[in-house]
């Protein structure tokens, strides 16, 4: 599993012109989290993600997403596992396909939620278009 966690003092996802999720946290920033979950992902692995977005330090004064009861804006994002080694044109057979994402998706969201922490998502396997105000700018890849 892979995310990149960028800190925001606003996010937005919008589908077909109409925005889904967003955070806006102008004063204690907020996490937008880029997550990709890959064929081979260990069954543990979303825990283990839950845990990272929610206290890694990475909000202003070394707080965490906790710490600052910050929100987070969960976008599923099957393109970070994609392979670019050889020729022009990415592969993306390292990604879980839809079917098997999509649940680990909600099961991070749900265990953010189960942590107190406000979240918002956009919509898995739309078109999507995400803007946001990065905060520093800060901008990490995680791995589990």
């Amino acid at each position: 599993m892979k995310a990149v966690l960028t800190r925001v003092s606003s996010a937005s996802v919008s589908v077909d012109g109409d925005i889904v999720g967003a955070i806006d946290c102008p004063d204690t920033g907020g996490i937008l989290a880029l997550v990709g979950v890959g064929i081979a992902d260990a069954d543990d692995a979303w825990q283990t993600m839950v845990r990272k977005i929610a206290e890694l330090r990475i909000l202003d004064s070394e707080q965490s997403v906790s710490d600052a009861a910050a929100p987070v804006l969960l976008v599923s994002q099957f393109t970070l596992h994609g392979r670019t080694a050889k020729g022009r044109r990415p592969s993306w057979s390292d990604a879980a396909p839809g079917d098997i994402a999509e649940p680990i998706i909600r099961k991070i969201a749900q265990g953010l939620k189960e942590r107190g922490i406000t979240v918002e998502q956009g919509q898995f396997g739309a078109m999507m278009k995400v803007a946001s105000v990065n905060d520093g700018p800060f901008t990490i890849l995680v791995e589990c």
